[in-house]
């Protein structure tokens, strides 16, 4: 594959995409003609075409525009999610087009820059947006092609011409990070997922230690301690560990009060950076920290540059996102993740827990994909009942058509909690006049977001 893009204009097949839409951004900004095909208009795709992009709602290929009909001057990037029976797809294969996954594309780059890959089942959009914002915020600066809308920015792109160094959110699905040529790669967890993908637990495994083997000589990887993986890092590769509490990097002298948690951030060499105190305290972010950190550490960022970058970080956008913050010790709450996977969904219950001890908790959720409710249910219930009270919405498809028996009421029939209800997401809004909230969060990766607006005007006027 080229190590260099070498065309006038580029169409994106899935346009629509948070992934995507840094890509169409970067290369807006530098100069090229940017179109792209998406199945639905959202506020997203909305955006960008204010930015530039020429964004199409069909997919017959007699709308992809003039100035993308040439072969040699257009290259065509697609996401795995599209179809092989795409219109425009098929066109663009059948006339000699250069047609590349957007990994692909992000493989291009990282071979073209110093590539910061995070990886992992979870966690990998908070830890390299941290690092995003560190390097932003510093002289070193970056390009940065994010998994989330950074609320510093209100963008997932970040650009910096005179940077070397690009963040990028290094995603196992389809393999899609076997793509990548990293300087630093991190990987924050290898919990199962994807398995309709992956097919068993060792074949995830695998995934990611042969992506460990793509770190460059003179490179670096950070691994989370305790992982199932086995690293194989190529020779000439320096290999750290990090976790909150232990490892070559770690947090020490934790604080949590009045609705702030502060640490000391250790590095190998004695070296202590004092007082990291969380722009979005929450505990599962102490270790997020400590991984962004690192790398910047590594790369030579200063020592208080990354203090006062951490105290300014407001996180991405649907990671741990208070919607509702009101003021008194019994003003309602209401905070909106993310979370998709078991082991993300009970981080999250917990973190709610810790900063609202005592408190009511209702946890209104969203399962996404047929595959992952069937590979997961009995964890996801279990995460369910660590709260007060469930309000569990019907499964959102994505990619996938529906899996005989594989419904919500899978989960529902095992969370243990004081009230739990099954409800579609037509009838949510109705359903929730009926409660009154202490602390309400709502995770899930489908199309819950569309609803938090209404969620959260409902809970106001009660």
């Amino acid at each position: 594959m080229e190590t260099e893009i070498k065309y006038d204009s580029l169409y994106f097949v899935g346009a629509g995409g948070i992934g995507m839409a840094a890509l169409e951004r970067y290369f807006l900004a530098k100069g090229c003609k940017v179109a792209g095909y998406d199945r639905t208009r959202t506020p997203l795709t909305d955006e960008l075409a204010k930015e530039g992009v020429e964004m199409c709602y069909d997919e017959a290929a007699s709308l992809i525009p003039g100035y993308c009909l040439d072969s040699n001057r257009t290259l065509v990037v697609y996401t795995p999610a599209i179809p092989d029976s795409h219109e425009g797809l098929r066109y663009f294969r059948s006339n000699g087009f250069k047609v590349i996954k957007r990994a692909q594309l992000l493989g291009i780059i990282t071979r073209d820059s110093m590539g910061l890959c995070f990886s992992g089942t979870h966690g990998k959009t908070t830890t390299s947006s941290m690092a995003a914002h560190i390097l932003h915020c510093s002289p070193v600066g970056c390009n940065a092609f994010l998994g989330g809308i950074l609320r510093n920015y209100d963008s997932n792109f970040l650009l910096d011409a005179h940077s070397r160094y690009s963040v990028i959110e290094a995603d196992e699905f389809d393999r899609s990070f076997h793509s990548l040529s990293p300087y630093m790669a991190v990987v924050t967890a290898t919990d199962p997922d994807h398995l309709d993908i992956y097919g068993t637990e060792d074949a995830y495994l695998e995934s990611f230690a042969h992506f460990t083997e793509l770190v460059r000589p003179g490179g670096a990887l950070i691994v989370h301690t305790g992982l199932k993986m086995k690293p194989r890092p190529a020779p000439g590769v320096r290999v750290y560990s990090y976790s909150r509490d232990e490892g070559d990097f770690h947090a020490s002298n934790v604080r949590k009060g009045n609705g702030e948690i502060v640490f000391d951030f250790v590095a190998p060499g004695g070296v202590v950076v004092e007082d990291v105190r969380l722009g979005v305290p929450v505990d599962i972010n102490i270790e997020n920290a400590v991984a962004a950190m690192a790398v910047c550490h590594l790369i030579g960022v200063d020592a208080g540059v990354m203090r006062d970058a951490m105290g300014s970080f407001l996180g991405a956008k649907r990671r741990f996102e208070f919607w509702l913050k009101e003021p008194g010790e019994h003003g309602r709450v209401m905070i909106d993740d993310y979370a998709h996977h078991p082991d993300e969904l009970k981080a999250s219950i917990r973190s709610v827990r810790d900063l609202y001890p005592g408190r009511k908790l209702t946890v209104i959720f969203q399962p996404h994909l047929y595959s992952r409710t069937r590979d997961f249910a009995s964890q996801f219930a279990e995460a369910l009942s660590l709260a007060d009270e469930v309000i569990l919405l019907d499964i959102y498809p994505a990619r996938e058509a529906p899996l005989p028996g594989v419904t919500s009421d899978i989960i529902f029939k095992d969370i243990k909690c004081r009230h739990k209800v099954l409800c579609n997401k037509q009838n949510l809004l109705e359903t929730i006049k009926n409660y009154n909230f202490e602390v309400l969060l709502t995770a899930g990766a489908g199309d819950i977001c569309n609803y938090l607006p209404g969620i959260c005007e409902t809970i106001r006027t009660k």
